[in-house]
């Protein structure tokens, strides 16, 4: 787009008749100076104003930010999650949940290269953004005001994740790198033996379903006496792998973290087109141990207690393998790319508590292992076509992901005072074995065609309208078996409780007089389920140069949408479950943006939109999930209902220089039926659920600046003369409140569907689950060109943010995510004629530990503590 330049007296006349502000400046005028006949009337043509605006945020009219490659260097952090949490407005929940301005990862949604994807985490419908290394993206843009070519599904915000393409020139780099934490490296932890293969995070088998388990599955019947014959059950229960995945072992020394990638690329030039290649594959292995505390509370003579509390140790080792392979063609006129991305991340759980369980009243030892496999693969093809003023965009999408958790055994042990030490207690739900399953498929293509139409020599207009459809299909299952004691011998049980995990289970006491095979995989739906969503998308949208300098864009999005979930007994002679009625929604969303450029690289941007969020499958599915992360079970609640938005939104900004910049916004959102996590007690048991409130209110304000010191200190000798002081720092300040009436009514999973007061369950006036009242960053750093080197200061603060709500009277679960400070240095150098890159990274130099709480009532306790440590961290890598 352009503009031509006024002189003020033309811009007087036009800005009194349109009746808009009366000031605006133009750049340099272009090379030829033509003149109209009326002298007082100078129209020469230039590029609109902002040649500091990155083009990225000069194409849009909302409010977004955008990382691009300087950035995500500079940060130094190994996944996308990391570099987000340096933004504006958004925080980390569990280092690798985004939440955007105070919402929940609910809210937000993540895309590559504009496609959705799916999730391998059965608790989340958005992908974690950990899985994303930052040496596969180019860039990444969050938008957080809403715009009608995204779908409807918009509360936070948009984060789009674009992976390197075609490169702009050839290369060949290696990188290797390692690291020490405080807490886990040279550290006591714990750990199991597995498999010869864990190490590249890969089964060799010993971890899968055994064959005689499997055939029994095939039949239909829950695997239990008399449905199976005696030999049959031991037969499948000494099938079991036992001792190298029971049995706990403690590591007095654990190792550090190693990483190694390689990544190429080359460019092609055909004469009337080029193709360009890249490919990236990476590997890593990492370990975390956390010395930490958890307790239950309750209420006694009106103050907050622990009624069970807990030290424990969990040491997980975790290995990731990144690959990613592109294919860009460029026609000048025409762009095709083909991006195909795999990401694989396993951890291997060993975890061990002690401690006192109030509802037993005892004292009691529990040990836990597990495997946990996720895996994302996408497929993307995508094309941009430019035919004069018209412009075509395409693109469609293929993406699955898994997660695949076979034999998560749990045994726990009481404390008996007759031998001093832990042994094994003999009742039936004291151990368990499961396998779980999760398998999500996402199909998605849309077609976007855009037509610039000039409307005079000031201003043009553009048209846009587009189709988006997608599909989204979740399968997943979980079965549980343990062993019984059939013994009825006391003597015989003092004797055999006594031993070891691995001898306890061994093949010697499985049998019809010791231990026998007991499926106890829940029923009624509460063990599996498939789902779906169908959204189909159309839009419509205009901008328009409305005046000079001046930029609007209106836009309505249509959505028609079916989303179902369907509890599965997968022990089919059970019988199947009745399944809540699918829902189906349609609903016109508008959303109107006005940019205002009215001083050279300034400008005011306003919006203002409706969107929605539908419940995850996760929500509304009643399968019981177990979070290894917050050693929660998580339970769907099937009557949850879509929230509404209404958003506003309003900004200034400043551009200073390319990537220099000083911004002021504000924000308010209306919303109608937000989803909360709700922490409720079944059968003596604690499980977080969901429950939409009636109504809640969200607005806050943000700043940021941006800002490169040209050699500031060059007076203060040699060392300062070629550096560049950078600073970048950002503050986000937000409130919530939920509204509740009486008379307002809620649908909790308890009251299957009837309606309750929401009184009940919502005090009016609390904050949104997930929401920090501030938010803080700071980026303090040098950059030296000439000696190619780089030296960072990174500071982040979070305040306190509301996890859950806890039942009866006690206290919300509150996250402390408290400051991080962290360091990092780049230094590059040539050595026998290449180019060689040295980065040293220091993180949490606070030692910020990792804190849940529940305090009120004059007491306080601890959901769950533990050190974070502080990492140090060196790579090198070598350009060929």
């Amino acid at each position: 787009m352009t503009f031509p330049s006024l002189s003020l007296r033309a811009l007087l006349v036009a800005s009194t008749a349109l009746l808009a502000p009366s000031l605006a400046y133009s750049q340099e005028p272009a090379d030829s100076e033509a003149e109209t006949a009326d002298a007082g009337l100078t129209l020469n043509e230039v590029v609109v104003l902002g040649r500091f605006i990155p083009e990225v945020l000069r194409s849009t009219s909302e409010v977004a930010a955008f990382l691009g490659p300087e950035d995500l260097a500079r940060q130094g952090d190994s996944d996308a999650a990391a570099a987000l949490a340096r933004v504006t407005g958004l925080s980390i929940a569990q280092g690798k949940f985004v939440y955007v301005r105070g919402l929940g990862e609910r809210y937000s949604a993540a895309r590559l290269n504009g496609s959705p994807l799916p999730s391998p985490e059965p608790l989340q419908r958005v992908v974690p953004l950990d899985l994303f290394p930052t040496k596969i993206l180019e860039n990444v843009l969050v938008q957080k005001t809403y715009s009608v070519e995204y779908p409807g599904e918009f509360g936070g915000g948009i984060i789009d994740l674009r992976t390197l393409n075609v490169p702009n020139e050839n290369f060949l780099t290696v990188s290797v790198g390692g690291s020490y934490n405080t807490e886990t490296t040279g550290q006591s932890g714990l750990t199991h033996y597995g498999s010869q293969t864990d190490g590249l995070g890969f089964d060799n088998g010993a971890r899968k379903l055994p064959a005689p388990v499997r055939r029994a599955m095939t039949t239909g019947q829950r695997i239990q006496s008399p449905t199976f014959t005696d030999e049959e059950l031991v037969h499948m229960g000494q099938a079991f792998t036992n001792a190298p995945l029971r049995l706990l072992q403690r590591n007095d020394s654990i190792p550090a973290d190693g990483s190694a990638s390689i990544s190429g690329g080359r460019k092609f030039d055909f004469g009337g087109f080029d193709l360009g290649v890249i490919a990236v594959l990476g590997y890593s292995n990492g370990w975390q141990t956390r010395n930490g505390r958890s307790e239950d509370g309750v209420l006694e003579g009106g103050v907050v207690a622990p009624e069970s509390f807990y030290d424990y140790v969990q040491t997980d080792h975790k290995i990731g393998w990144d690959g990613l392979f592109g294919l860009g063609l460029d026609f000048g006129d025409d762009r095709i790319d083909w991006t195909n991305l795999y990401v694989r991340r396993t951890t291997k759980l060993t975890f061990a508590r002690e401690g006192f369980d109030g509802l037993r009243a005892a004292d009691v030892r529990d040990e836990r292992t597990g495997w946990y496999e996720r895996e994302l693969m996408s497929t993307q093809l995508n094309g941009r076509h430019f035919r004069g003023p018209w412009t075509l965009d395409w693109r469609t999408a293929l993406s699955q992901t898994k997660r695949d958790a076979p034999y998560e055994m749990n045994t726990r042990f009481g404390f008996n005072p007759l031998v001093g030490r832990y042994t094994y207690p003999g009742g039936n739900s004291d151990n368990s074995i499961s396998f779980s399953y999760l398998d999500e498929k996402v199909y998605g293509g849309a077609v976007d065609v855009k037509y610039v139409q000039p409307l005079s020599a000031l201003r043009d207009i553009e048209y846009s309208a587009g189709i988006e459809a997608q599909k989204s299909e979740r399968s997943a299952q979980t079965r549980i078996f343990g062993f019984i004691n059939n013994s009825g011998d006391p003597s015989l049980n003092f004797l055999v409780f006594q031993q070891r995990p691995d001898f306890l289970f061994a093949n010697f006491n499985i049998n019809p007089d010791q231990f026998m095979l007991r499926e106890v995989t829940p029923s009624g739906g509460a063990s599996a389920h498939n789902a779906e969503l169908e959204v189909l998308g159309v839009y419509g949208k205009v901008d328009a140069e409305i005046m000079p300098l001046v930029r609007a864009a209106f836009g309505v999005r249509f959505e028609d949408a079916t989303q179902r979930v369907v509890p599965l007994n997968i022990i089919s002679s059970e019988g199947v479950p009745e399944a809540p009625p699918e829902k189906e929604e349609q609903y016109f969303l508008p959303a109107a943006t006005l940019t205002w450029n009215f001083a050279e690289d300034q400008q005011l941007r306003l919006g203002a939109s409706k969107s929605i969020g539908r419940p995850q499958f996760r929500e509304l599915a009643e399968q019981q999930f177990f979070d290894p992360d917050s050693n929660r079970t998580f339970i769907g609640n099937p009557y949850l209902t879509d929230t509404e938005f209404l958003n506003l939104d309003a900004r200034y900004e400043r551009y200073f220089d390319r990537g220099q910049a000083f911004t002021l916004g504000v924000f308010y959102k209306q919303i109608d039926r937000p989803v909360e996590a709700v922490v409720t007690t079944q059968s003596a048991s604690v499980f977080q659920t969901f429950l939409n409130a009636p109504k809640a209110d969200l607005w806050g304000a943000e700043v940021e600046f941006k800002k490169v010191f040209e050699t500031p200190f060059a007076s203060a000798g040699s060392f300062f003369d070629t550096k560049d002081l950078f600073v970048q720092a950002n503050y986000t300040y937000s409130d919530s409140k939920i509204r509740v009436s009486e008379g307002d009514q809620v649908f909790p999973l308890q009251a299957r569907g009837q309606p309750r007061n929401a009184t009940d369950f919502f005090i009016d006036g609390e904050r949104l689950t997930g929401q920090s009242q501030h938010l803080a960053n700071l980026q303090l750093g040098w950059q030296d060109e000439t000696n190619r080197s780089q030296a960072t200061l990174l500071i982040n603060y979070a305040s306190e943010r509301t996890t859950g709500r806890a039942p009866g009277n006690l206290p919300d679960f509150i996250d402390e995510p408290g400051t991080g400070v962290d360091i990092v240095y780049k230094k590059g150098f040539t050595l026998g004629g290449r180019d060689f890159g040295f980065d040293f990274k220091a993180q949490n130099l606070l030692g910020n530990e990792f804190s849940e709480t529940q305090s009120g009532f004059g007491g306080s306790i601890d959901v769950n503590r533990y050190d974070l440590g502080t990492t140090f961290s060196i790579g090198l890598s070598a350009n060929f």
